[in-house]
Parts: structure tokens; C-alpha cells; sequence
């Protein structure tokens, strides 16, 4: 169906800096916003009600940090065609013609709820495709945009880990201000996800949450996000790799309803310029790396 190769490309940037400050990561897997044409053309509904699952604008309010000592990734194809925030085959059997591999995870709770690699629905529930496609389609999606996306994060890992014994990622996300839910409480400004302890050391997420505070952010943790397939997967303390996932609130720093950057865009930007030096200057790396983490 779709036309993959000049219409998303690059598909995804990494931009690491002249000068590294510190062994830290900073990922914006879900701000892509580049829509292939025939993808547009496959699905019910129109381009703004496609655009509700971006996290827009993140990779820009992320992407100043390269100069400042930081590596910063960018995905510039959007997540309701791949999300690379999943593992690579949880595929919905429901939107395919063909059978899926039998390797294919079918019955996660991401599938359940449309939000598989290949998406079913946008982010407020509402189906993206007016027909089933052909499951050779989602493959190919697959093989020439989420696995290339992968290799290529392994890969700056790796060399990050193999410079400084240690690696923090920090995947970094956007979230409606109001969940679907009317139960759900008023959304904090930022969601720090740790997979409930498991992804980082304790002391990554204790001092983003200090910063932000201090910064006049109010902020939860692992409720409603605590970490998707990214923050999960790459996530080995014992290893030395630490990841941690934040969610900021769309309202901080964007008109929702008009999709455009709002008043305290800026503002939220050189926050996230502050947050990087803290984490560069009070995150004693030397005491995160696999042997010590083993040891704890």
C-alpha cells in the first residue's frame, strides 16, 4: 500500500553533540508527524483527528539539548502508522487480511485496546482504517521503519554505555490534559514512569521529580503511564542501562484543540535544558554501572 521510502525520510534523527556532557539519552519516539499520503487516504478519518495520538512538539522542546552535551532521537513518522513504543508483532488479527505469524504477540493488552504497533484507533478510541490491510503491508512497516529505528538506538546505547560503563534514557512523551475516563483525577504536569521501580535507579526518577518541582511542576508517578515497551526493554539496571519514561502534560506548553504551541512553549523548553544539567552534574554515573547495580 504505502510508499515508505521518500515520503517518511529520514524516518527517524539522531543528533549526538560535538562535546558529550554526560552518559544521558534523550528520546522523543512519538512526536512524528510525517503522514505517507496512501496512509491518509486508507483511513476513516482526517488528518487532524489522526494527529490526537502525536505527542506534538516534543521532539522540538527536546531537540536544543544535542548542543548542550545531550544525544536526542526524534521519530519522524507518526505512531498511528508504527509505534515503536511496543514490541515489534503486537498486531491486532482483527485489521489484517492474511495470516499473521505465529510469532505475533495477538493477545497483549495494548492489542486489546488498539494501540498495537500497527494501531487500530487513535489515541480517543476512534478506528483509524476504513478497511482491513494486508498483513504484508504491517510487515513491511515493520522491517523498513521500526526495526531500523531500534537498531539504530541499540547501537547509540551501546556506544554511550561502552564511553561512560552507564547509559540513562529518557524517553520523553506528551499526554492529553483529561483522560477518557470522567473517574480519572486531574493529570499532574509531568508523569514520571519507572515501570514501578524496576527500569532505573531509584535515584533517577527521585531527582527528575525534585527538579521539576522545583521548577513549579506538579508531577505523579507510573499513574496513568508507567513506562511502555522503549522505557521496559531498554531498562537493565543490573546492566547499567537505566531508563525512565515522562510524560508532560499537553496543556503546559500547547493549545490542544488548535494543535499550535502555546504561550509557555519556550519556557518548557529551557526546563527541559535545565533538567539535562541536573541530571549531567548530581547523577554520580560512576556508581551506576552493572557492577555496582549487581551489588546493590
Amino acid at each position: 500500500m504505502t510508499r515508505i521510502d521518500g515520503e517518511v525520510s529520514p524516518a527517524f534523527e539522531i543528533v549526538e553533540p560535538a562535546e558529550w556532557r554526560a552518559p544521558v539519552i534523550f528520546n522523543s519516539p512519538h512526536s512524528g508527524s510525517t503522514y505517507p499520503e496512501e496512509f491518509l487516504s486508507a483511513s476513516r478519518i482526517d488528518l487532524p483527528q489522526l494527529r490526537r495520538s502525536e505527542d506534538s512538539f516534543m521532539d522540538e522542546l527536546i531537540g536544543h539539548l544535542s548542543a548542550r552535551g545531550f544525544p536526542t532521537v526524534r521519530v519522524n513518522f507518526p505512531r498511528s502508522f508504527v509505534d515503536v513504543n511496543r514490541e515489534p508483532y503486537e498486531l491486532d488479527p482483527r485489521m489484517f487480511t492474511g495470516r499473521l505469524p505465529s510469532f505475533a504477540n495477538t493477545r497483549s493488552m495494548r492489542v486489546a485496546g488498539g494501540l498495537g504497533t500497527i494501531p487500530r484507533v487513535v489515541g480517543d478510541g476512534q478506528e483509524i482504517y476504513r478497511d482491513r490491510i494486508a498483513v504484508d503491508e504491517a510487515l513491511t512497516r515493520i522491517e523498513t521503519l521500526y526495526k531500523p529505528y531500534h537498531r539504530a538506538l541499540r547501537r547509540l546505547i551501546n556506544k554511550v554505555h561502552q564511553m561512560f560503563g552507564t547509559v540513562v534514557l529518557v524517553d520523553c512523551h506528551s499526554m492529553p490534559s483529561v483522560g477518557i475516563s470522567r473517574d480519572e483525577p486531574r493529570r499532574p504536569d509531568v508523569v514520571i514512569g519507572d515501570r514501578y521501580g524496576t527500569s532505573c535507579t531509584p535515584l533517577l526518577p527521585d531527582r527528575v521529580e525534585e527538579t521539576m518541582t522545583g521548577l513549579g511542576y506538579s508531577t505523579g508517578r507510573n499513574k496513568p503511564y508507567a513506562g511502555g515497551f522503549i522505557t521496559e526493554h531498554y531498562g537493565n539496571p543490573a546492566s547499567g542501562l537505566h531508563a525512565v519514561q515522562l510524560e508532560l502534560n499537553r496543556a503546559i506548553y500547547m493549545d490542544e484543540r488548535r494543535r499550535e504551541r502555546g504561550p509557555r512553549f519556550a519556557q518548557v523548553a529551557s526546563d527541559f535544558g535545565i533538567l539535562a544539567d541536573v541530571l549531567a552534574t548530581t547523577i554520580p554515573f560512576g556508581d551506576l554501572g552493572p557492577f555496582q547495580a549487581a551489588a546493590e
